[in-house]
């Protein structure tokens, strides 16, 4: 873990992955965080931070590191401080409001045990309303970028905490653009997912029919990642959705739909207008079918928003504290809640037609694409404007994002490259609910194409594989080496528990094959080499299968002495579980490491047999 050495550390999943297998100990990881949260020097990003002695102790209770059992182990995370972390205040921004939470949320729990460490609770606009990050009783945090500009909202904090390499992931929320916004403002990646992909369990609401936890990241495999250990269906969670597991999905040529020259705002900001011009020149050159389309029916759906049944759902979430303390309400934020006592249930109900009429005025484009590209922002703010007009400038902010859960769309922010005054170029990709992993895939093209630092300059990112030969959340990865391949006579025992098939690997050269003796059928040995080099061996051909976890007791049950299973290096970094042998049992086995794998055994036999 080299990069450990600076004060900017590099905090990529495989970067500290590559580490811990090296054998460095997570108490060094934790120790750059916090001198890298003394270099920054800013109070605004943390509502409350934990004690680092806590942080070193859960590291240590950590069960012995296996990236594949615990896909998050050892990684730092921070938490937008309206998501309950227990042991921790939870306070919305709002001290009046706080309670201490006695659990953490089913998210927070999810990544946890995946190995995740926690590390504090970030600030945000009070109550997630706003999208400029400024309306908070405690410290402003300073964005990332330039501290001139608005650090974005209300995932403040968490968006901050990532771009200056203090966490590798954190979560913020998004109603109307807070996962998205400040991620743009802060030259990071921002995933908005399906709603009810992530459950909201242990979330205070700002509009629950509207809210999901959002994840933000330096690149899109740290993002993708904790987003897939996230997400889960919660029966507790009434908003939460049995949806499969998200999953990458690349097609070769898609439709993207984008903004026609009449619907594109960017309030005057040539060179914001010019910077997306030119992501979309990137897009066209990476294969994409760029297709315009009018946003108006969007935007219509946009202004609802903050009218109607939506600004009532906003005082739903906090009514006791309104009526009965209202000077502890930011300010801003009293306003834009308080509308809602304008309102009767009719108008609700009127609201909650005209955005069905709307929703049908949408359908005509949406089928005719596969995903849209907007600016995730049509222009940048700075705080000074933010204090001459607390309300103008956040609303221009979300003329792009508003829309996008009212119309059940998921997101997502990548950054694209600098504007030619320096600023951070980001287009958010939008399509259907369910289509998060068709969201992935292009947005790591387009990561890999502007080839940024991004944040406050920090390393770029590791790319996301976008083939499909990555587990599920609720899948292991499992390495069959003989008889269990596809076509070959064991193969059932894996098909027979739902596994499913993701194409041919090889091991790290570090290991032999052999024929064992027996049968009745033939099974090989795979054997690492004693030496326990990478150089001392042969790489050997697998086949990589995704095994849902409750079902691999079952499968292991099966596994006859003297195979047993164990942990396999590959090629590609990774590692998986896999069918392993006693080193007893290869005495005077034959060594067939020369074939490259048990299939080309296979055929070496079939070759020399009797015609």
């Amino acid at each position: 873990m080299d990069a450990m050495t600076s004060l900017t550390p590099d905090l990529g999943i495989k970067t500290l992955h590559e580490g811990y297998a090296n054998g460095a100990s997570p108490a060094r990881m934790i120790d750059a965080v916090y001198a890298r949260i003394e270099e920054v020097g800013d109070p605004g990003i943390f509502i409350t931070l934990r004690d680092k002695a806590d942080v070193v102790a859960e590291a240590a209770a950590l069960p012995a590191f296996d990236p594949v059992a615990y896909p998050l182990w050892g990684i730092p995370f921070a938490s937008k401080d309206n998501i309950d972390v227990a042991g921790l205040p939870t306070t919305a921004a709002c001290p009046a409001f706080a309670y201490d939470a006695t659990e953490d949320a089913f998210v927070i729990a999810r990544l946890r045990a995946a190995g995740a460490l926690v590390i504090g609770k970030t600030n945000l606009d009070q109550f997630a309303t706003g999208l400029v990050g400024v309306r908070s009783p405690y410290d402003i945090p300073r964005n990332a970028i330039d501290p001139d500009i608005v650090p974005g909202g209300s995932s403040s904090g968490s968006a901050v905490a990532v771009a200056q390499g203090i966490v590798t992931f954190a979560l913020g929320t998004d109603t109307a653009g807070s996962g998205r916004v400040p991620a743009a403002l802060n030259n990071i990646v921002g995933i908005k997912p399906t709603l009810g992909l992530l459950s909201a369990s242990g979330m205070v609401p700002a509009c629950r029919t509207l809210d999901t936890i959002s994840i933000f990241a330096t690149g899109i495999a740290d993002g993708w990642q904790a987003l897939t250990v996230a997400s889960g269906h919660d029966p507790a969670d009434s908003y939460s959705r049995p949806l499969p597991a998200p999953a990458l999905d690349m097609p070769p040529v898609p439709v993207i739909g984008v903004p026609d020259a009449a619907s594109r705002e960017f309030f005057g900001d040539t060179v914001q207008e010019a910077a997306f011009a030119a992501a979309l020149d990137r897009l066209a050159a990476l294969g994409a079918q760029i297709v315009e389309v009018d946003l108006a029916p969007f935007y219509a759906v946009a202004e609802m928003l903050y009218s109607g049944a939506w600004v009532a759902e906003r005082m739903a979430a906090i009514e006791e504290l309104m009526r009965t303390n209202p000077d502890a309400v930011h300010p801003v934020t009293r306003q834009i809640v308080g509308a809602a006592d304008d309102l009767s249930a009719a108008d609700a109900f009127r609201g909650i037609y005209r955005l069905m009429d709307l929703k049908r005025a949408t359908e005509p484009t949406l089928n005719r694409i596969d995903m849209m590209s907007v600016p995730t922002i049509p222009t940048f703010y700075s705080r000074a404007d933010l204090d001459a007009d607390p309300i103008g400038p956040n609303s221009r902010l979300g003329t792009y994002t508003n829309f996008v859960n009212l119309l059940d769309m998921c997101g997502l922010a990548v950054p694209t490259a600098p504007r030619s005054d320096g600023r951070p170029g980001s287009v958010t990709l939008l399509a259907p609910a369910g289509k998060d992993g068709l969201l992935a895939s292009w947005a790591a093209a387009i990561e890999t194409d502007a080839a940024i630092s991004p944040g406050a300059g920090l390393s770029r990112p590791a790319p996301l594989v976008t083939d499909a030969t990555s587990p599920g959340p609720e899948e292991m990865l499992v390495a069959a080496v003989g008889a269990h391949m596809s076509g070959l006579p064991l193969n059932h025992e894996l098909t027979d528990l739902g596994a499913r098939c993701l194409g041919p690997a090889r091991t790290e050269a570090a290991y032999r094959l052999f024929r064992l003796p027996g049968g009745p059928v033939p099974k090989p040995g795979l054997l690492r080499d004693p030496d326990g080099t990478p150089d001392g061996g042969t790489e050997i051909e697998v086949e990589l299968w995704a095994l849902d976890r409750a079902a691999m007791g079952r499968f292991m049950a099966g596994i006859p002495s003297p195979l047993s299973i164990g942990t396999i290096g590959l090629a590609d970094g990774r590692s998986c579980k896999g069918f392993l042998v006693e080193a007893a049992a290869v005495q005077g086995a034959e060594d067939i490491s020369a074939h490259g794998g048990w299939r080309g055994f296979l055929a070496a036999q079939q070759a020399t047999a009797p015609a």
